[in-house]
């Protein structure tokens, strides 16, 4: 009981909060984040009252699957952004971009931290956990960035840009950590394992694409047998929920540990889906319909889940400051060259960047992996945990002002004037 009541308490704090950042003309996704806090372990959740609010960061943790399945929603919404068509006229441009941007903002975030290695010294900041951040550096939000585009009805070519760069992104983001993980692991153990760097990252790539293309046809063939819009909807949501649990599976052939990317798996699911079924449109539309309690209480227990206990040390601060700002300068500068030099319109080359700069999801999980680093892991958790903290306040609201500056989210149409008038500023009644 006390569960349930918390996830209600999580839904209706969300719903509660979003009506004030609205009145600031802040992005719904940021009003649920604050929710998060207000109710989580280091706020009223601190309180100890059960039902109201999360008493404890483990509490929020065993409701991780809910984050998982909601992830699964959210990549399967993005695969709907690679229709043929829609490759065919960007998608030479979308891969350039997401390459060019995630590689620039490892590079910068390497150069400055392993800068800082030099000048901290190992214990405050070892080589290992320097190269493991670079790598997280690349990943992007596509939860954040998702909910904004859909809560202001985005449309224009700065948004058929974005998803397809930040869908790409995920994937990119996934090689770079690999490898660099890998390094980082080396370093820590002082051998040179050439089957994590090269091998792991590309088997786990393979696997998840063909895992998620199997589903999507499995699912365009099954759909046929129901003609129902709620069966088929119910069906829809059956397969992510499949692909969700499917991906959680590993298996070792040899020395080469093969796993699967529930992110990557579950976009092939949406892309694969929406380019053989013909109703897909209309069903992605409903399922999106679906999510939203789901998205609502995703973004609430990610407010809850962040640590402020982050702020308790100098250290983490100054490394956490040097990253979000290397981080940030790479994303932006990387998606202007790159968009600019596969002629891109000029709205994309200005603002593009600025909406790749939310980071959560991902990047935790990736923290979560650096953990086996030991020491030099916690550190990148709590690095990431604090810049995590920044982004996800900070970067829906920018991800609006550049999709506004940038004419893809329209301004709201005036009310009806006297007598049912629509009222003319240049002719007022």
């Amino acid at each position: 009981m006390e569960l349930l009541l918390s996830l209600s308490f999580a839904i209706m704090a969300g719903l509660a909060v979003s009506r004030f950042t609205k009145k600031l003309k802040l992005p719904h996704v940021t009003g649920y984040l604050i929710a998060g806090i207000l109710i989580g372990p280091f706020c009223l959740g601190a309180l100890g009252i059960g039902g109201v609010g999360f008493n404890t960061l483990a509490q929020v943790k065993e409701l991780s699957l809910l984050s998982d399945l909601t992830l699964g929603f959210i990549a399967f919404a993005i695969g709907n952004e690679f229709r043929v068509s829609q490759i065919k006229a960007i998608g030479k441009q979308a891969t350039v971009i997401a390459v060019f941007q995630a590689l620039l903002a490892t590079l910068l975030v390497d150069a400055a931290l392993i800068g800082l290695h030099f000048v901290l010294g190992p214990d405050k900041l070892p080589l290992s956990a320097a190269i493991t951040l670079g790598a997280i550096a690349s990943a992007t939000a596509p939860a954040a960035t998702l909910m904004v585009v859909r809560q202001y009805k985005a449309k224009g070519k700065l948004t058929d840009m974005l998803l397809p760069v930040v869908a790409l992104d995920d994937a990119v983001g996934l090689v770079i950590f690999s490898v660099s993980f890998g390094i980082a692991k080396s370093l820590e153990s002082g051998a040179l394992d050439i089957v994590s760097i090269v091998f792991s990252p590309i088997a786990e790539i393979v696997l998840s694409l063909a895992l998620g293309a199997a589903a999507g046809a499995l699912l365009t063939w099954a759909e046929k047998f129901f003609h129902s819009n709620s069966k088929r909807l119910c069906l829809a949501v059956t397969f992510v929920m499949l692909t969700v649990a499917l991906s959680k599976l590993s298996f070792s052939v040899g020395p080469v540990h093969c796993a699967f990317s529930p992110l990557l798996v579950c976009m092939m699911l949406g892309t694969v889906f929406c380019n053989m079924c013909d109703w897909s449109e209309d069903l992605m539309e409903k399922t999106d319909k679906w999510t939203v309690p789901l998205f609502v209480l995703f973004f609430v227990m990610s407010g809850a889940e962040l640590e402020f206990d982050v702020f308790t040390d100098l250290a983490i601060i100054g490394v956490g400051v040097v990253y979000i700002a290397t981080r940030s300068l790479g994303k932006y500068v990387g998606s202007f060259i790159s968009a600019k030099a596969v002629k891109c319109d000029e709205s994309i080359v200005k603002y593009l960047g600025v909406t790749l700069l939310p980071q959560a999801g991902v990047a935790l999980g990736m923290s979560l992996t650096a953990l086996q680093l030991g020491t030099s892991g916690e550190l990148v958790r709590n690095i990431t945990l604090f810049s995590v903290l920044i982004y996800e306040l900070v970067g829906p609201s920018l991800t609006k002002i550049a999709l506004t500056k940038a004419g893809d989210i329209a301004p709201k149409p005036l009310h009806k004037y006297r007598n049912h008038e629509t009222y003319n500023p240049k002719h007022p009644a």
